[in-house]
């Protein structure tokens, strides 16, 4: 099939790459020229595992294209809108600019029978706002709406072998014909058993935030398990292994540490309780403000264990943090919890080197202030403390005690619990877990 992508950012330039390995012809547009060209050379604007070869192997082939102008859309088939929804300046709201531009400027090269396939998170109504839009513009085209689950760092693997497919249309039933033709681009992936729903538009909207909201609620509940047994002098990790073994409760997801960033959950759920106020259901949602409220409080208490740790407080303490990406496999800094520590850490008079194998350009765009040093041996000459702060598994496994040898005091935080705090200890190191005695 022919394919448009609207908006080549993180979801669009990996949705785009897929649909073209699927088999389709498929352009990508973007109003940033300088993604554009980097794209149009097989070149990732970011770090995506997969990505960059995925670029050239499809781009060899000649089915996928990049381009700035919106008119390449005319002729597609099927038009994904894949722009960002930021949250609003000041506000928990989402900002919908980029929504609505994306099919404003579609629609005047929309024809008869197009399908246009919102994958954009969006606030629930959203779908059937544009929906109107279109049936006064193109009555003859339709429009649906079909979430994205990509985990940053897995974004291609979660594209072509998703664990299920959402379609949400109009009236929500099977024999819309927007299905089937939804079933030809995903023809592939179904045909290996990937499960599919179909829902009303409303209930397709709210999976992607209902989902990201129940993966934040237990994130903050493992973390407020992790204060508790701070209090307790229990074991967080022990706790989340023994309550993990409930088939009703699972284990993923249940590691302590210092709470969730990046670009989709903290705004996903700021703005699902936003809306959830406009619709007069604010009530419903109250708790997402106390997850959001334990997941900021996460990065509070690093900066006090790192003052603990030191022992006589942070002032020109030479403080080594390790990671800078809010998650692994990933050069992503928005929101990202271990840059916001180390920015707090500064502020409080310490001396702050911050290393990380993808994310120091980022990071330093988004906090000059701070030291970057990519090499490890090097940031971590003479450090006072070292905090571990996103677990790439260069750092997961690091030898203790050759690090033992370029620190000025063997004092380690490993706020993410992956380290074996025996192995550490026995190397001399004072090791500090957290939630952990």
């Amino acid at each position: 099939m022919r394919i448009s992508v609207i908006g080549c950012g993180y979801l669009g330039a990996v949705h785009a790459a897929c649909m073209a390995k699927l088999g389709h012809t498929v352009v990508g547009i973007d109003v940033d020229e300088r993604k554009i060209a980097e794209l149009s050379a097989a070149k990732a604007p970011f770090y995506e595992p997969e990505l960059e070869e995925l670029l050239e192997d499809v781009q060899q082939t000649g089915t996928l294209t990049f381009t700035t102008d919106i008119a390449a859309a005319a002729g597609s088939d099927v038009h994904f809108i894949c722009v960002g929804t930021p949250q609003k300046k000041g506000e928990n709201g989402a900002d919908l600019t980029y929504v609505d531009s994306a099919v404003e400027n579609l629609l005047p090269h929309l024809r008869p029978g197009n399908l246009i396939v919102g994958k954009s998170t969006v606030p629930v109504g959203t779908a059937s706002r544009l929906a109107a839009v279109l049936l006064d513009r193109e009555p003859e085209a339709h429009l649906v709406w079909n979430p994205e689950f990509l985990r940053e760092g897995h974004a291609v693997s979660d594209t072509l072998h998703p664990d299920r497919f959402v379609y949400g249309v109009e009236d929500g039933a099977e024999h819309h014909p927007s299905v089937a033709v939804l079933d030809d681009v995903y023809a592939i992936p179904l045909s290996t058993g990937t499960p599919r729903l179909v829902t009303d538009l409303p209930t397709a909207e709210l999976v992607k935030t209902a989902a990201n909201s129940f993966l934040a609620t237990k994130i903050s509940f493992i973390n407020a398990m992790a204060e508790l047994c701070d209090a307790a002098g229990a074991d967080v990790t022990r706790l989340a292994d023994a309550i993990g073994l409930d088939d009703r409760i699972g284990r993923k997801f249940l590691n302590a540490g210092i709470g969730f960033g990046g670009g989709c959950l903290p705004k996903d759920i700021r703005a699902f309780m936003a809306r959830a106020g406009e619709l007069g259901a604010d009530q419903a949602l109250t708790f997402l403000r106390e997850v959001d409220a334990i997941n900021m409080r996460r990065r509070s208490r690093v900066v006090e264990l790192t003052r603990e740790l030191c022992g006589d407080g942070l002032l020109g303490k030479r403080i080594t943090v390790l990671g800078a990406a809010f998650k692994p496999e990933s050069d992503d800094v928005r929101d990202s919890p271990a840059l916001s520590i180390a920015a707090q850490l500064q502020l409080q008079g310490a001396v702050v080197t911050v290393s990380d194998p993808k994310a120091l350009a980022n990071a330093a765009r988004r906090f000059p202030e701070l030291h970057y040093v990519q090499d490890v041996d090097s940031a971590l000459q003479n450090a006072d403390a070292v905090l571990l702060l996103t677990e790439w598994r260069e750092y997961r496994d690091l030898d203790p005690h050759l690090l033992a040898k370029s620190v000025a005091t063997p004092r380690i935080l490993d706020g993410r619990n992956v380290l074996d705090p025996a192995k550490w200890r026995a190397a001399g190191w004072q090791y500090r877990g957290l939630g952990r005695p």
